[in-house]
C-alpha cells in the first residue's frame, strides 16, 4: 500500500525536462501545468474512449516528438464491425495546451485517403461539453460530452528526474451524437465518455495495464479507474472508484489476472478494497510496426461485477458499469 501525497494547488509538472519533486503525487482535479522542454522521449496525447449501447468509439492525438498520430477507432455492436482510420505525420507537433485542464487540440494527419482530421473543443466548466469532431475517409464522428461537476484522478508517476509521467483520467460523462460510416448516419446510443489525458517523458519499452468502467448502480453514478505494471514500484498508482461524484483514491498495486487473446476470458482485478471483473463482448486487437515505433494492444470491453470499500469503510457494488480492460505492449 503506498501512501500518496494529494496535490490541491497549481504545481508545475517539470522544472525544463527534469521532473519537479513537488509534483509527485495525486489530484482530484487538473492542477498540473505540464510544459516539458526539449526533444526526445516526451509523449503527450489526448484520448477518449466512449462505449454506449450501439457504438464503441477509441480517438487520439498523439505527438511523440518524432512523429504525430491521429487515430480513431469504431465498433458497431450491432454487427460486431470494427472501423479503423489512422494518420501518420512525421515530426508532427500538435499544439496541446499545458495549462491545467487544457484539453482543446485540432490536429490533423496522414495524406490523401489516410487523413484524419480530430478537433477537440475542451471547456472543462461545470456543466460544461466537450465538443469532439472527427473526419476520415468514409468516417465522421460527432459527439458533445457533458463534464459533470466531478472528481477526476490525476497522478503524477515518477521513474526517475528524467523519466516521469502525468495521466488525467475523467470518468463517467454522459455522452451523446452520431456516427457516420460510408454515408449512414447513426446514433451514437446511450452511454458514457472517459478522458485519459497523458505528459511525460517516457522511457523506451514499456507495459501498462488499463481498466476503466461507468454506470450508474441503483441510482448512484459510479465508476472504476484502474492501473498495473507502468506503475508498479514507483509509490504512485492510478487506482481509484468515484461513486456519486468523489474519488476515493486506492493506493495499492493491483494484481491483474486475464488472458489477453482470449475474446472470452475475465479481466480480473483485485487490491486490498477491490475485487472486480470485466466481462468481454468484444475484444480488439491492434499491432502497429513501424520500425523504432512497435504497439501491440489487446483491448476487452465488457461489464464489469464486483465491489470495492470507499475511504469510510462502506463496500458498494460495481455490477453492471461498462468499459474496457487492456494490455498493451510498447516500444515508442
Amino acid at each position: 500500500m503506498t501512501v500518496e501525497r494529494e496535490i490541491t494547488s497549481i504545481t508545475d509538472l517539470a522544472h525544463g525536462r527534469r521532473l519537479n519533486p513537488a509534483a509527485v503525487g495525486w489530484s482530484r482535479s487538473p492542477v498540473f501545468r505540464t510544459a516539458i522542454s526539449g526533444w526526445g522521449r516526451t509523449k503527450r496525447w489526448e484520448y477518449w474512449g466512449i462505449v454506449t449501447d450501439r457504438f464503441v468509439v477509441g480517438l487520439t492525438v498523439a505527438g511523440l516528438d518524432y512523429l504525430a498520430n491521429c487515430a480513431v477507432y469504431v465498433l458497431d455492436r450491432s454487427t460486431d464491425v470494427e472501423t479503423v482510420r489512422s494518420g501518420i505525420q512525421p515530426f508532427g507537433a500538435p499544439a496541446f495546451g499545458d495549462q491545467p485542464g487544457d484539453g482543446t487540440i485540432h490536429f490533423a494527419a496522414g495524406l490523401g485517403s489516410t487523413r484524419v482530421a480530430i478537433t477537440i473543443d475542451d471547456d472543462n466548466a461545470a456543466g460544461a461539453a466537450t465538443t469532439i469532431r472527427v473526419r476520415a475517409k468514409g468516417l465522421q464522428v460527432d459527439l458533445a460530452v457533458r463534464r459533470p461537476p466531478h472528481d477526476s484522478l490525476g497522478v503524477v508517476v515518477p521513474w526517475g528526474e528524467k523519466r516521469f509521467q502525468y495521466t488525467l483520467k475523467d470518468l463517467a460523462n454522459p455522452v451523446g451524437g452520431t456516427v457516420t460510416i460510408d454515408g449512414r448516419r447513426h446514433d451514437l446510443g446511450e452511454g458514457w465518455a472517459v478522458l485519459d489525458r497523458g505528459r511525460g517523458r517516457w522511457p523506451y519499452s514499456n507495459v501498462w495495464n488499463w481498466g476503466a468502467g461507468s454506470g450508474v448502480v441503483g441510482d448512484s453514478v459510479r465508476a472504476i479507474q484502474v492501473g498495473g505494471k507502468w506503475t508498479d514500484g514507483t509509490g504512485s498508482t492510478e487506482n481509484g472508484i468515484l461513486v456519486d461524484g468523489r474519488m476515493h483514491k486506492l493506493g495499492d498495486d493491483l494484481e491483474w489476472t486475464y488472458e489477453a487473446d482470449s475474446p472470452t476470458s475475465h479481466w480480473r482485478v483485485r487490491g486490498e478494497r477491490l475485487d472486480a471483473s470485466l466481462t468481454p463482448f468484444h475484444l480488439r486487437r491492434d499491432i502497429t510496426e513501424l520500425g523504432v515505433l512497435a504497439v501491440k494492444t489487446r483491448q476487452a470491453f465488457g461489464t464489469w461485477n464486483g465491489s470495492a470499500v470507499l475511504d469510510d469503510g462502506a463496500t458498494v457494488s460495481l455490477n453492471g458499469l461498462v468499459g474496457w480492460a487492456e494490455e498493451s505492449r510498447n516500444r515508442w
